[in-house]
């Protein structure tokens, strides 16, 4: 068979994992035709929406259960619905993103990753927003490969960039809160009425930690937490 080396087709794909990430079942058996498109999106948080980015994969024609999908920082590639993805690809397949900072939004790892598939795999890689980013184009066209490279680095010199501007507007804002008087975390239980009552038994030795904790109804771990902050 033609394509005999890729031996998983994808499953449907459009719930996600228990992780986050939407990627394809290895249940069914068989090969995909040669010249798969498959396409990737990905969201940084959980509580992020990926509808955008599936909605513009499939108005391009790739199938639902082509897609993969992770909830996953872009600093690195180590994501698993990205690494099963990759996996798959054959000479011929093309992968599609729908903006490059969706690709990773690390410089140096961008540009190795955009080189093991386009250069290893033998597969080709569309940039939904940058048209000039298509590598489907390119074979034979060396202007069209130099600025399409040219065109690579900038953008993921930016997307870098904006991920770090983002860690630090995340880090000023915190530090502000924090100036504020702003707590982050859990909130701290509250001490029962009767504790009060039950450290000084405990200091005193009339009873134990573990039957105190037992009668005021939280963990040993909890009252040991009051005793030493109220120690201080």
């Amino acid at each position: 068979m033609a394509n005999a080396a890729k031996s998983n087709q994808l499953a449907n794909q459009t719930k996600p994992a228990s992780d986050g990430t939407y990627s394809a079942s290895q249940s069914l058996g068989g090969a995909a035709p040669a010249g798969t498109l498959y396409g990737y999106a990905r969201v940084s948080a959980r509580d992020q929406n990926l509808a955008r980015q599936l909605d513009a994969l499939r108005q391009f024609g790739v199938p639902s259960e082509r897609i993969f999908a992770d909830k996953a920082s872009g600093k690195d590639f180590e994501r698993p619905a990205w690494r099963q993805l990759t996996g798959s690809l054959a000479p011929g397949d093309v992968l599609i993103v729908k903006s490059i900072d969706r690709f990773g939004r690390n410089y140096e790892e961008i540009q190795e990753e955009w080189r093991r598939i386009v250069k290893v795999r033998g597969a080709a890689v569309v940039v939904l927003d940058m048209p000039l980013l298509d590598t489907r184009q390119r074979e034979g066209d060396v202007t069209s490969a130099l600025i399409a490279d040219i065109v690579l680095q900038l953008l993921s010199y930016v997307a870098q960039v904006e991920r770090e501007n983002i860690k630090q507007r995340q880090s000023e804002g915190i530090a502000a809160a924090r100036a504020r008087g702003v707590r982050f975390g859990r909130p701290k239980k509250p001490r029962p009425c009767a504790y009060a009552r039950l450290r000084q038994s405990c200091l005193a030795g009339t009873i134990t930690r573990a039957e105190a904790a037992r009668q005021l109804h939280v963990s040993p771990k909890t009252l040991a937490t009051w005793l030493a902050e109220d120690a201080k």
